[in-house]
Formats: structure tokens, sequence, C-alpha cells
């Protein structure tokens, strides 16, 4: 009797490793938002990692994350590092491409709690009324991190996450700008 439920179990086991194994190893998550403001309005506020702490949901999971910046202030070469809690990670991001309002791409690396090197993409696309704002991130998962999928709903995780920047950036550039004095 024991025999078979030790059988049993190595075969959900190996069932499981196997359904593990041949999940796709790519994935996409992206998140959309209409912001009613100029295209130059909202691309800035991604152009230049500086602004990203007023907006970035990440920024708010750990205020006393470690920042710096390297290389030009924005635009192609702008990189920004992090060193936070658990919450945050450590990483990387520098932005590799640049087209003035209408893309952005990044490479992102993670350094913790894992290991991993995505690339994330902005583009803004002139709406009436506004600019179609996106936001995506795009990757390769080992088997470890597809085990961790298979419990965790990372594009629900992340996406939200993105939803969460992308409502702040539209708070941000569809408030008009304060009157001097």
């Amino acid at each position: 009797m024991i025999r078979k439920i030790l059988i049993a179990i190595v075969l959900v086991v190996a069932g499981f490793l196997l359904y593990v194994a041949l999940m796709p190893s790519h994935f996409h998550i992206e998140r959309s938002i209409l912001i009613h403001a100029p295209a130059e309005a909202v691309f800035a506020q991604v152009n230049d990692f500086h602004k990203w702490n007023d907006w970035s949901p990440w920024a708010k999971l750990d205020p006393n994350a470690k920042v710096t910046f390297e290389g030009k202030e924005s635009g192609v070469g702008a990189v920004h590092t992090w060193a936070g809690n658990a919450d945050v990670g450590e990483g990387k991001m520098t932005i590799v491409e640049s087209q003035p309002n209408s893309l952005i791409r990044i490479k992102l690396e993670f350094f913790k709690p894992y290991t991993a090197e995505n690339q994330a993409e902005f583009t803004f696309k002139p709406q009436e009324g506004g600019v179609l704002t996106t936001w995506s991130m795009d990757g390769e998962s080992k088997f470890l991190p597809r085990v961790f999928c298979f419990f965790m709903n990372m594009d629900k995780m992340v996406g939200n996450e993105f939803e969460k920047g992308l409502a702040q950036i539209k708070l941000i550039a569809e408030t008009p700008p304060k009157k001097k004095g």
C-alpha cells in the first residue's frame, strides 16, 4: 500500500515537472491607458528616469531604496539602478531606444532576488483627445520561474503594477501646471 502511494506521488510530481517544462518560456505583459494630454508631456515622464519616482509603483513599495543615475540625463544611454527591500529587489534599467513621443525601449536587468534580463517598452500613439500609452515587458522564464508562475499569475501581478503606474502618469500629465506667484 505504501509503495502504491509513493509511486502515485512520484507520478504526480513527474507529471507536474513535465507540465512546467512544457510551459512557454517566453512571456509578454502589456497594459494601456488613454491619457488626455499631449504625447510630449507623457513621453517626458518616461524618457527621464529622474521622473519615475513620481509615478512608478515600485518606488512607492520602497521609498528608502538606494537609487543612482548614470549616463545621459534622459533618452538613449540613461541608466537607473536601484537596491531596495524584498518588494523591489535590486536591478538596473538602461534606455536603449528613444523615438520622441512614440517609443521608448528599456533593457531591464534584475540582480536580486533573482537574475533576469527583460525588455520593457512604452509606446505613445496619438488618439482623438489624447495619446494611447502602452507599457509592456517581454522576457524568457527559466524553469524555476515557470514553477512560480504555475502558482502565481505573473501577468496579473505585474500587470496590476503597470496599471497603477500608467494611472499615475495619466494623473501627472493631465494635471495643469501650477501657476507661479
